[in-house]
């Protein structure tokens, strides 16, 4: 159970930033002992590819929090977050998923599985995420794009040390992801209604 929470904590945060929950499973890996990661995920701890990881998270980091730019970016990252949750939350169950030699023993042998989890559940939040910010940019003249975006990379954060440090909090995280879904659900609703009303006449 505490795995499944584990998988999932890092999936959801992938679809906040791709490069987070990655960054965190590496870094811990590698220069302390919270975490091991099983054999076949082993390779997010070397140093090569977390430099990489942090260069493209410095990047998003950067893009997310311009104006117009988030939402280029957002488009880019429909096909980036859901590979990362995909990844985050394999390696977070401990799956021994290996290289993908034979693609029919693969399917087979169900080893897909945590990474076809961890890709719909990041794929949702990124959707969701995707949806919210051209509402917030709208509403706030651009100006709430930064703040939006710091708010989804600390949450990201957060979810991603809670799903390996305590993996029970990811339910609270998962409650709250989905009041903010039905807010925006409720949003875009009351912006629909308000775009069908018809202009006030003026008397006279």
């Amino acid at each position: 159970m505490l795995e499944l929470l584990t998988g999932t904590g890092l999936a959801l945060a992938a679809g906040l930033n791709a490069w987070i929950p990655l960054v965190v499973l590496g870094a811990l890996d590698r220069f302390t002992g919270l975490i091991e990661l099983p054999a076949a995920w082993a390779w997010l701890a070397n140093e090569w590819v977390l430099l990489i990881l942090v260069v493209l998270l410095v990047f998003e980091f950067v893009a997310d929090k311009v104006p117009g730019l988030d939402s280029i970016n957002d488009v880019v990252q429909t096909f980036v977050r859901p590979t990362a949750g995909g990844i985050a939350f394999g390696s977070g169950v401990g799956a021994t998923t290996v290289a993908v030699t034979d693609p029919e023993a693969f399917f087979a042998s169900q080893q897909w599985v945590p990474i076809a989890i961890g890709i719909v559940l990041a794929l949702g939040v990124h959707l969701a995420k995707a949806a919210a910010r051209p509402i917030v940019n709208a509403s706030t003249a651009g100006v709430g794009a930064p703040v939006a975006s710091a708010a989804e990379d600390a949450g990201s954060f957060t979810l991603a040390f809670a799903a390996i440090l305590a993996p029970v909090l990811v339910l609270l995280g998962i409650v709250v992801m989905a009041a903010l879904v039905v807010w925006l659900v409720r949003r875009r609703r009351l912006r629909r209604e308000r775009a069908a009303q018809p202009p006030p006449t003026v008397a006279g």
